[in-house]
C-alpha cells in the first residue's frame, strides 16, 4: 500500500492547531518529501563508489539479512498455508504364498489369493465401508418393499466395465443366475437359494425373498461379472475359460500383465488404474498408485526374505512363528484387523454319524469347557494377537452384551464333574468308567418236570457248574427226574434265600420266584464294560492350529483325558470330514458376516451338509429365536433375541468357543492411507486401496 505523507500532513493541519515549533518541523518534512525522488537502477549501481569499504560490507550484510528474512517469511507463509496431500504415482508390491487360479467372483471364495484379486478388480452392488457398515457401490439406490420380502436395486448411470462396455441390470441377473445354477458348482450357491431375481429396467433389478432377511443387503456385496464376456461359455468350460486369469472387472484397478514362471505357474500379476472406474472423477484422479503388483512365493520363508530385501511392500502371515522378528523391523508397520470369525472345538453330538457317545453327555461337555485354559492358548500360541471367545455372537465385533454365564478355566471343578459322572482315574492316569450291563440270560418262566426248551437248557448249564448239585451234568433241554433232583439240591444249598421265605424245609424241585432269583444271581454275573475317557480331534494342517491342538492335549491330560490328533489339508477336511460329519471333535473356524446371522451354524435344519451346524445341535427354543431374529428388521429386537440364543447355547455347551484371531498385515512404512478396521474377511484389507499412496505433494488450505 502506498503512503501519501503530503496528504497526511494537510489533514493534520486542519485537525490540530500545532505550536510554532512543531509547525516548523512539519514544513521541513513537507519540503523534503516534495523534493524526494527514489533512486533509479543506474544510481543504485554507483552507491559503492560513494561508500568506503566498511560501509559497503555493512550494506552487504544488511542486504543479505533482508533477503534471508524475506525468504524465511515466504517459506513460512507457504508452509502455514499449505498441507501434504497424496499425489498420484508410485508402485505397491504385495507378496503372497501360493498363486491364483480363478480370478472370478463365482469361484473366488475357494482360495484366498483369488479373493484378494477379485476384491481389487471387481465391484458389487453394495460394499463395506471403513466402519464395518454397508454402503452403495455400483448401486445408486436401494428400496426395501413388502416388509423386507422385496428389494429393488437401481444402478448408477456412469458405470462401465474395464473394457469400456456399459454395466447394466443384465450383468447383475446373469451373475446371480450363474451362481444359482448347480451345474456351475459355485461355493456361493447356498447364499442365493430360493431368491428370485428379475429385471425392472436397464438399471433396475428386483430381488424377491420367501421371507424377510435382515442381512440380505450384505449378500449384495457380491462382485458382479460381465455378461458379454461369459454368456456363451458353457458350465463345463466355465472354469477353464481364459478370462478366469484375464478378468474384465469394474474395480479401481484392472489387469495389466500376468507373468508366468518357467514351470508354468503364475509368477506375478501387475494391475494398473482402471480408466473406466466410476469414482475416478469423484476421487480426484484416484487411485493414487500407478501400478500394483502381486508376487507369488512357494514358502513363507521366501516371502519374509523378499520383505527384508525390499522386493515387496506388504504381506500377511499364515504362521505366527516369525512374528517376533518382524515386529522389531523398523521399516514395517503392523496393521491389525478384527474379523467376525471364531475358532472352536465342535463336538459331534450324533454317535450314529461319527460322533462319540460320551460327548452326548452335557456334564462331560461342561467338564471339558471348564478344563480348557483359553488364556494359555491366546498367550502361548497366538502371542496375544487374539480375543478369548465365549459366544458365537462376538460382542466385541457386534457391540452386543457379553454373555452372563460362561465357563472360566477351573481345573478342580472339571475334575469334580468327571468324578460325579463316574469317570475315575486309573493306574494309567487316564480316566475310565466301568459300566455293568445286564445278564445275557434271565430266568423268567416257571419250570417243572416235563418242561422243555431254552430255559431248561440254560437251567441245566447253570446247575452243571457245580458237580455236587448236578453230577450227571447232562444238557438235554428236557426237565426230567435227574434235573429235578439237581434243582432240589440247589434249593437246599441256598436254603436261606430260596426255601426259608416260604417256610419250606426241603426242596420242591420246582423253579419259581425265589429259586429263579437265586439262579439268576448265581448263574449269570452281569457283564462289565470299561469306557476310557478319550477322544479323537480333527483339524486343518495349519501350524498354529496344530500347536493349539497339542496344547489342548496337554491341558486335558491333566484331567485324565486322552486326545488323539489328526490333521488334513483344507480341501480334504471339507470333503471327507466335515460334509459326512466324520469326527468326534473338530477344531475349526467359522466366518460370520458383518451383520450377525447364527442361523446357518446353529439351527437344527442345518445339521446335514450343506448346512454348517457342525455339532448336530438341536434345541427348539434356539430354532425359534434364530428364525425370529433372521426376519426381524428391528435392530433392538433382533439383538435381544440373539442374546437370549447365546445364553441357551452356552448352557447346552455343544462346543468350546476358543478365540477370535486378529488378521496381521505387514506393510512398508512408506505406504500411507491404510486404516486398521473391522473387516469381514482378509481380502477386505484392500477396501479403499484407491486411497493408499506413497507420494505426497503440498496443496493450499
Amino acid at each position: 500500500m502506498k503512503i501519501d505523507f503530503q496528504k497526511i500532513l494537510e489533514i493534520s493541519e486542519r485537525i490540530c492547531d500545532f505550536p510554532r515549533e512543531i509547525r516548523y518541523k512539519i514544513d521541513q518534512i513537507k519540503f523534503y518529501w516534495s523534493h524526494f525522488r527514489w533512486p533509479k537502477f543506474w544510481q543504485w549501481k554507483k552507491v559503492g563508489k560513494f561508500l568506503n569499504k566498511r560501509e559497503r560490507i555493512t550494506l552487504l550484510i544488511f542486504f543479505t539479512l533482508f533477503l534471508g528474512s524475506l525468504f524465511f517469511l515466504i517459506i513460512n507463509f507457504y508452509l502455514t498455508h499449505t498441507y501434504f496431500v497424496p499425489a498420484r504415482g508410485g508402485k505397491y508390491i504385495e507378496g503372497v504364498v501360493g498363486s491364483p487360479e480363478l480370478i472370478n467372483p463365482i469361484y473366488a471364495d475357494l482360495k484366498d489369493i483369488d479373493r484378494d484379486l477379485v476384491e481389487i478388480l471387481f465391484s458389487g452392488l453394495m460394499k463395506y465401508d471403513s466402519q464395518g457398515g454397508i454402503q452403495l457401490d455400483l448401486a445408486e439406490k436401494v428400496e426395501i418393499k413388502e416388509d423386507g420380502k422385496k428389494i429393488e436395486v437401481y444402478l448408477r448411470p456412469d458405470i462401465f466395465w474395464s473394457d469400456g462396455k456399459k454395466i447394466t441390470a443384465d450383468d447383475v441377473i446373469f451373475t446371480i443366475e450363474t451362481i444359482q445354477d448347480p451345474d456351475y458348482k459355485s461355493p456361493l450357491m447356498t447364499n442365493w437359494l430360493g431368491i428370485k431375481v428379475e429385471k425392472i429396467s436397464d438399471v433396475g433389478v428386483s430381488f424377491e425373498l420367501k421371507k424377510p432377511y435382515d442381512a440380505f443387503l450384505e449378500r449384495l456385496t457380491l462382485k458382479i461379472i460381465p455378461k458379454h464376456i461369459w454368456e456363451n461359455i458353457s458350465s463345463q468350460k466355465f472354469r477353464l475359460f481364459s478370462f478366469n486369469l484375464n478378468p474384465i472387472g469394474s474395480g479401481p484397478y484392472r489387469l495389466k500383465i500376468l507373468e508366468p514362471s518357467k514351470e508354468g505357474f503364475i509368477k506375478s500379476v501387475i494391475l494398473e488404474p482402471n480408466p473406466f472406474y466410476y469414482q475416478k472423477q469423484k476421487l480426484d484422479q484416484k487411485p493414487y498408485f500407478s501400478e500394483i503388483s502381486f508376487v507369488f512365493f512357494d514358502k513363507e520363508e521366501d516371502l519374509i526374505a523378499a520383505s527384508k530385501s525390499g522386493e515387496i511392500n506388504g504381506f500377511s502371515l499364515t504362521s505366527l512363528e516369525n512374528l517376533p522378528q518382524l515386529e522389531t523391523n523398523q521399516g514395517l508397520v503392523l496393521y491389525s484387523f478384527s474379523l467376525p470369525r471364531y475358532f472352536a472345538l465342535f463336538f459331534n453330538l450324533n454317535p450314529l454319524v461319527g460322533g462319540s457317545e460320551i460327548l452326548a453327555s452335557e456334564s462331560i461337555r461342561k467338564a471339558l469347557n471348564y478344563g480348557t485354559d483359553k488364556k494359555e492358548i491366546v498367550e502361548e500360541i497366538l502371542k496375544n494377537r487374539a480375543e478369548i471367545v465365549h459366544s458365537p455372537i462376538l460382542p466385541e465385533i457386534y457391540g452386543f452384551d457379553s454373555p452372563k454365564n460362561f465357563y472360566d478355566f477351573n481345573l478342580e471343578k472339571a475334575k469334580e464333574i468327571l468324578d460325579s459322572s463316574g469317570y475315575k482315574e486309573a493306574d494309567s492316569g487316564l480316566r475310565q468308567k466301568i459300566v455293568k450291563r445286564g445278564s445275557p440270560f434271565e430266568f423268567k418262566n416257571r419250570l417243572r418236570v416235563g418242561s422243555r426248551g431254552k430255559d431248561v437248557e440254560e437251567l441245566q448249564k447253570c446247575l452243571a457248574k457245580d458237580p455236587e448239585i448236578y453230577p450227571g451234568g447232562k444238557i438235554t433241554g428236557y426237565f426230567g427226574p435227574e434235573t429235578k433232583e439237581a434243582v432240589i439240591r440247589f434249593q437246599e444249598k441256598y436254603y436261606q434265600d430260596v426255601l426259608k421265605p416260604w417256610g419250606f424245609q426241603k426242596g420242591t424241585g420246582v423253579v419259581y420266584k425265589t429259586t429263579m432269583d437265586k439262579l439268576n444271581q448265581v448263574c449269570f454275573e452281569p457283564e462289565t464294560k470299561t469306557i476310557p475317557l478319550k477322544f479323537s480331534l480333527v483339524t486343518v494342517e495349519d501350524s498354529s492350529l496344530l500347536k493349539v491342538a497339542d496344547l489342548l492335549k496337554n491341558q486335558w491330560q491333566k484331567l485324565g483325558i486322552g486326545l488323539e490328533i489328526k490333521s488334513y489339508p483344507v480341501s480334504q477336511i471339507e470333503k471327507e470330514i466335515i460334509r459326512p460329519r466324520n469326527y468326534e471333535i473338530l477344531l475349526f473356524g467359522e466366518s460370520l458376516g458383518i451383520i450377525p446371522d447364527p442361523f446357518p451354524f446353529w439351527h437344527s435344519s442345518q445339521k446335514k451338509d450343506p448346512g454348517l451346524n457342525l455339532t448336530g445341535y438341536e434345541n427348539k427354543t434356539v430354532d425359534k429365536l434364530l428364525e425370529e431374529a433372521r426376519i426381524n428388521l428391528d435392530p433392538k429386537e433382533r439383538c435381544q433375541k440373539l442374546q437370549e440364543f447365546q445364553e441357551i447355547l452356552i448352557k447346552d455347551s455343544p462346543c468350546i468357543f476358543l478365540f477370535s484371531p486378529d488378521y496381521l498385515y505387514f506393510v512398508s512404512n512408506q505406504i500411507k492411507g491404510i486404516e486398521s478396521r473391522i473387516i469381514v474377511n482378509p481380502s477386505k484389507r484392500f477396501l479403499g486401496i484407491e486411497n493408499w499412496y506413497v507420494k505426497e505433494k503440498r496443496a493450499w488450505k
